[in-house]
C-alpha cells in the first residue's frame, strides 16, 4: 500500500523541509543561536529572530557522474563571438563566485533564515535541568481568584443586585409611563365627590363617565406594564482570574566599580541572558530584578545596568541587603521562587567579607531556590591558563560551600567559557529537582 499525504504546508511554506534541515544543521545552527545572544536584550531574548550560519554548514552528500569517464554530447546555442573550434579562456582568478581561493577574504556567504520562539529555546536550552522545581504552595498548578465582573441578566438570588434592579425598574416605567399610586388616588377622589353630590347635573354625569373611563385606562395599563418585570433583574457577575502559582523571579546582581571593564560586563550578560532563557522554559511567570552596586547598591533598569558607568569602592554586602529589601517589599518567599545570579570581579572590602558571607548563608540561601555565583576576568596573558589567585569574595564564599546543593561558584574568562560553565551549573548529572 502506497499513502501520498497531499495536505497543504501552513501558510504555504515547506514545513518539512525546514524541519529535515533544522535535524540536518542542528549543530550549526546551534552554534549561531548563542553567537546572537550578545546582541539581544535579556527581556528581548524570548521572541523570534534571525541566525546566519554559513553555507558550508549545510552541504549535502550529492551523486554525480564522473567527468573523466564516459561520452558525452553538448548542445550548445550560437553566439557572435565564439565560432566551432574555439578555445575559451579561463576567467581570472577571483572573478568568479565563493570559496576560499575566490579573491581575498573569507570568500563564504552566509544562509540566514528567522527561527521562531520554540525553536529558539529547543535549540539553545536542549539537555538541561533545572534545580529545585519544587513550588512552596501548589506545585505545577494555577489558582484562580474570584473578582467582580460586572452584571448579568440571569444568575442565583443571592446574587441578586438590588439597587441595580431597582433603578432598571424605574427607568422602564418612567418610559413606558405607568400610571402612579398618586395619579390614581387623586382621580377616584374626584370620582367620590362627584357621585357625593345630591342633585348632579348633566354636565357633571358627562365629567363622572369620563372620569370613570379614565380610571379604567389607568388601571389597564398599570396592571400591563409591572412595578419589576423579569428584563429588570440584574445579577452581580463574578469571573475566575487565573493567579499563577507557577512564578519566578531572577536577581542579577553584578559588581560595576572601575575594576569591572566591558569585556567581564558581556560575559556577566550572556550568563543572566542564559539564566533568563532557562527559567522562563520551567516556569509560566518570570519576573527579573536588576541591582548594580559599588561601596552601594540600587534596583536599575536593564540599560543602566549594563551600560551605566560607576566609580568607587566595592562592599557586596549592600546588594545582599538591598535584595533582601525588595524581596520583603514584592516578593514573598511563599509565592515566588527566587533565584540569584551573582557576577564579581571578586574584589570587596576584606572587612566586608564576614558580613557578606552571614547574609548569604543565614538570609539569602534559605529563601531562594538556587544561587550562583559567577566570577568574571580577563583572559589570561598568552593564551595559558596557570594556578588561579583566590580572590577576596572567592575565599569568602568558599566558606559556605554547596549549602546543600543550592550554591555554586565557577569562574570564566571569555566567551567560550560562559555555555561550559553553565551546563555545568544546571546539567541534569548535577542537579536533583526536589518534589515537595
Amino acid at each position: 500500500m502506497h499513502i501520498i499525504d497531499r495536505r497543504l504546508n501552513p501558510r504555504g511554506k515547506s514545513l518539512v523541509n525546514r524541519q529535515r534541515f533544522l535535524r540536518r544543521a542542528r549543530d550549526t545552527v546551534r552554534g549561531a543561536v548563542r553567537d546572537s545572544l550578545t546582541s539581544r536584550k535579556i527581556r528581548e531574548i524570548e521572541s523570534e529572530g534571525e541566525v546566519s550560519i554559513k553555507t558550508g554548514g549545510i552541504n549535502e552528500p550529492t551523486f554525480r557522474r564522473d567527468s573523466h569517464s564516459g561520452n558525452r554530447d553538448h548542445v550548445l546555442p550560437g553566439n557572435r563571438v565564439f565560432r566551432t573550434g574555439d578555445r575559451i579562456k579561463r576567467p581570472p582568478g577571483g572573478s568568479g563566485g565563493g570559496g576560499d581561493e575566490a579573491g581575498t577574504g573569507e570568500g563564504e556567504d552566509e544562509f540566514r533564515f528567522v527561527l521562531s520562539r520554540e525553536e529558539f529555546l529547543d535549540l539553545f536550552l536542549e539537555d538541561l535541568e533545572l534545580p529545585d522545581l519544587a513550588k512552596r504552595r501548589l506545585t505545577g498548578s494555577d489558582s484562580f481568584d474570584i473578582r467582580r465582573a460586572g452584571y448579568t441578566t440571569s444568575g442565583s438570588p443571592s446574587s441578586l443586585s438590588v439597587p441595580r434592579t431597582m433603578r432598571n425598574a424605574m427607568s422602564r416605567r418612567l418610559a413606558l409611563r405607568r400610571p402612579t399610586t398618586a395619579e390614581i388616588e387623586e382621580l377616584e377622589k374626584e370620582i367620590a365627590r362627584l357621585e357625593a353630590k345630591p342633585r348632579p347635573t348633566e354636565k357633571d354625569r358627562a365629567t363622572l363617565d369620563a372620569l370613570r373611563e379614565r380610571l379604567a385606562v389607568l388601571n389597564r395599563r398599570r396592571t400591563l406594564i409591572s412595578y419589576i418585570d423579569p428584563i429588570d433583574l440584574r445579577y452581580r457577575r463574578f469571573e475566575q482570574e487565573r493567579r499563577p502559582i507557577s512564578q519566578a523571579v531572577i536577581f542579577c546582581l553584578m559588581d560595576v566599580s572601575g575594576s569591572m571593564n566591558e569585556h567581564m560586563k558581556e560575559l556577566a550578560k550572556i550568563f543572566f541572558i542564559l539564566l533568563y532563557l532557562f527559567v522562563t522554559r520551567c516556569y509560566r511567570h518570570v519576573e527579573i530584578v536588576f541591582i548594580r552596586h559599588t561601596d552601594s547598591a540600587q534596583e536599575v533598569d536593564e540599560e543602566t545596568f549594563f551600560y551605566s558607568t560607576e566609580t568607587g569602592g566595592t562592599r557586596v554586602s549592600s546588594a545582599l541587603e538591598e535584595m533582601l529589601a525588595v524581596v520583603k517589599d514584592r516578593y514573598s518567599p511563599l509565592d515566588w521562587n527566587i533565584y540569584l545570579a551573582q557576577a564579581s570581579d571578586g574584589d570587596n572590602f576584606t572587612r566586608d567579607n564576614p558580613q557578606t558571607t552571614a547574609l548569604m548563608r543565614n538570609e539569602i540561601l534559605p529563601i531562594v531556590q538556587y544561587a550562583a555565583y559567577l566570577e568574571v576576568s580577563n583572559p589570561p596573558s598568552g593564551g595559558v591558563t596557570g594556578e588561579e589567585r583566590a580572590t577576596n569574595l572567592w575565599q569568602a564564599y568558599s566558606e559556605i560551600g554547596d549549602a546543600g546543593g543550592k550554591f555554586a561558584m565557577r569562574r570564566v574568562h571569555s566567551r567560550k567559557d560562559i555555555y561550559p560553565v553553565f551546563r555545568d551549573l544546571f546539567s541534569r548529572r548535577g542537579v536533583t529537582a526536589r518534589t515537595s
